[in-house]
């Protein structure tokens, strides 16, 4: 018995939202033959005022990113200077990386330290990553 109350209460739901839509269409369809026999336009609608944008204040760049920084002199000697912005020092380090063909082949993450990057870098290989790792410790 259980089963069949089942079966037929899904009939029941499946049967009631097609109901349930042709009522729907039935009460919509006068309402707009009603619209159309009054034939009222809508009151023009005003236009919306323009909102003006705030004109946004140019970046500013981080002064702590372009504070020059004593280097040491063995990181001085590969670099070219005694003072620079942190972010020079890397941009330079890759320089000297590139002309001197110091990535790996295969592993272009890894990098090979020459005789000028052994006292930087302490280990013959290191990870792109710990480069700027290795560097602080010659920067004040």
């Amino acid at each position: 018995m259980a089963k069949s109350a089942k079966k037929s209460a899904k009939k029941a739901t499946k049967k009631a939202p097609k109901k349930v839509a042709k009522k729907a269409a039935k009460k919509a369809a006068p309402k707009k033959a009603a619209k159309k026999a009054t034939g009222k336009k809508a009151a023009p609608k005003k236009a919306a005022k323009k909102k003006v944008a705030k004109k946004k204040s140019t970046r500013k760049p981080n002064a702590a990113f372009m504070a020059p920084l004593t280097l040491s002199e063995a990181l001085s000697k590969v670099v070219g200077s005694k003072s620079l912005p942190r972010t020079e020092i890397i941009k330079k380090i890759w320089v000297y990386i590139k002309k001197n063909d110091l990535q790996d082949k295969t592993n272009k993450r890894m990098i090979n330290a020459d005789a000028a990057l052994k006292p930087i870098f302490v280990k013959d290989q290191i990870s792109m990553f710990e480069m700027a790792g290795a560097l602080n410790k010659h920067v004040k």
